[in-house]
C-alpha cells in the first residue's frame, strides 16, 4: 500500500503567502518560474505547498518578488495555534477569486465602502448555508 503525500501545513501556509506575493506583483506563474530558472509546473508544486521549498530557493523567490524571505515567512515561525490558522487562511485563499477579491478590497480606502463589502459576503454566506441546509435536509 502506498502512502497519500500530505502536505505539511507550514509548506501550505509559505506557498500560499508565494501565490498572494506573485499575484500581487501581477506576475504569472510562468514569469516567476522563467526568472528563477524553472518550470512553472514547479512553482504551482510551491504554490500547493506539494513541494517544500529550500532556503535557497526561498531567497531567489524572495528576490525575484521584491521582498525578503521575512516578508514571506512572517509569523509562521510561531508556534501554537497561529501556524493551524494560516493554514486554514492558505486553504481559503487557493479558492478562485479569493486574491482578487483580497486586492480590491484593499484598495477601497473608505472603511464604511469595507464594511459593506464584509456585509454582503457574510449575507451571501449565510444565504448559502441555507440553501444548502435545506436542499440537505
Amino acid at each position: 500500500m502506498i502512502a497519500e503525500h500530505v502536505s505539511h501545513p507550514l509548506d501550505i501556509a509559505l506557498g500560499a503567502r508565494i501565490r498572494i506575493r506573485r499575484k500581487t506583483l501581477g506576475l504569472s506563474q510562468d514569469d516567476l518560474a522563467s526568472q528563477i530558472g524553472l518550470t512553472f509546473q514547479q512553482i504551482q508544486k510551491y504554490e500547493r505547498g506539494a513541494n517544500r521549498v529550500s532556503f535557497s530557493r526561498l531567497v531567489d523567490i524572495a528576490r525575484t518578488l521584491k521582498c525578503r524571505v521575512q516578508d514571506l515567512i512572517g509569523d509562521l515561525d510561531v508556534e501554537g495555534d497561529v501556524s493551524d490558522q494560516v493554514a486554514i487562511e492558505a486553504v481559503q485563499l487557493k479558492e478562485t477569486g479569493a486574491v482578487e477579491l483580497i486586492k480590491a478590497y484593499s484598495s477601497i480606502l473608505s472603511a464604511g465602502r469595507r464594511r459593506v463589502i464584509v456585509n454582503i459576503a457574510q449575507e451571501l454566506a449565510r444565504e448559502d448555508e441555507l440553501d444548502h441546509n435545506r436542499a440537505a435536509g
